[in-house]
């Protein structure tokens, strides 16, 4: 026989749960200020800012108690001209973009075609920026941050062009928003009214390149990282940032949880949440969804996961 002597129900208190509880504490249940702020700067066509995405997703997950997440469009392509778009990628013509994203796509595991860029290019990036801006405005930060995860599957997986009006008006149908209308709204002088806001907080923050994140603190001292970097790096800034040696992280999301939030997953933005190698991933899903929750399709050699709502 066992005896849980810790555990007690008292006739005086009328407690029946753990002995030596206080009669009166005061507890604190709000959340610690956030006094950080991340700004990320990117853009619709940005490959490495879609080959970021797994890790990026993570340290939101994880981390985001301990700051304000600021989206900003940057500005990559206002058009294609005579000269260099950018030569140090090789890039002076559309066709030039395609090999380069093929090879992002590959190392980082988060596919592209690419292709699209030889036969029906993207034209300007500004198009699908000014339609994020409008549905941040109209909106919340949240619904224009799924537009451009939906923007970004179509672009780089799906091969469509997002600057094309009926993509961009589909898009945002598909999130429940009058497509039309917001696009519509977009092309209007208060679009790129709203885009150059975001140009001019991108020029501030010294940003010249895509992804960019910095993380600022209520002393105006910041960290910058620029480019794709490991998880590690993200966790790393936020703790010089706070001037803290150690952070609390949250659990992360369980895959029903996550998979229903974001509608479409990568084998490698699951790899990368919960730690899966590469071999285990199907596993892992079959214990943690049931069959009839998700489909698992294929494209461009990887996996990925959609809800069957």
């Amino acid at each position: 026989m066992n005896n849980n002597n810790n555990m007690i129900c008292d006739l005086e208190t009328g407690v029946c749960g753990v002995a030596g509880e206080e009669e009166i504490e005061v507890i604190d249940f709000n959340q610690p200020k956030k006094t950080i702020n991340l700004y990320y700067v990117t853009d619709p066509i940005c490959s490495h800012c879609w080959a970021i995405e797994p890790v990026l997703r993570r340290f939101v997950e994880q981390y985001g108690d301990y700051f304000n997440f600021h989206t900003v469009m940057g500005g990559l392509l206002e058009k294609w001209h005579d000269g260099p778009i950018d030569p140090a990628n090789g890039i002076y013509k559309p066709a030039d973009v395609a090999g380069h994203w093929r090879e992002v796509g590959e190392y980082s595991r988060m596919p592209i075609d690419g292709t699209l860029m030889i036969d029906n290019p993207v034209q300007s990036s500004y198009p699908p920026s000014r339609v994020f801006k409008v549905i941040q405005k109209n909106h919340n930060d949240a619904t224009a941050f799924e537009y451009l995860r939906r923007a970004r599957e179509a672009l780089f997986a799906f091969n469509q062009n997002i600057a094309d009006k009926s993509v961009m008006i589909e898009i945002v149908n598909k999130l429940g928003l009058d497509g039309e209308t917001i696009v519509n709204e977009a092309e209007k002088p208060i679009g790129q009214q709203l885009l150059n806001e975001d140009f001019n907080l991108t020029r501030s923050l010294g940003a010249r390149g895509f992804p960019t994140i910095i993380m600022i603190n209520a002393e105006n001292k910041g960290v910058k990282i620029v480019g794709g970097r490991p998880f590690e790096y993200y966790v790393d800034g936020l703790k010089q940032v706070l001037n803290l040696e150690e952070l609390q992280p949250k659990q992360q999301p369980s895959l029903t949880t996550l998979l229903e939030k974001e509608k479409l997953l990568f084998s490698k933005e699951i790899e990368v949440m919960y730690d899966v190698e590469q071999t285990d991933v199907h596993s892992f899903i079959e214990k943690e969804l049931s069959q009839d929750r998700y489909q698992a399709k294929e494209i461009l050699g990887e996996f990925y996961f959609t809800t069957t709502k």
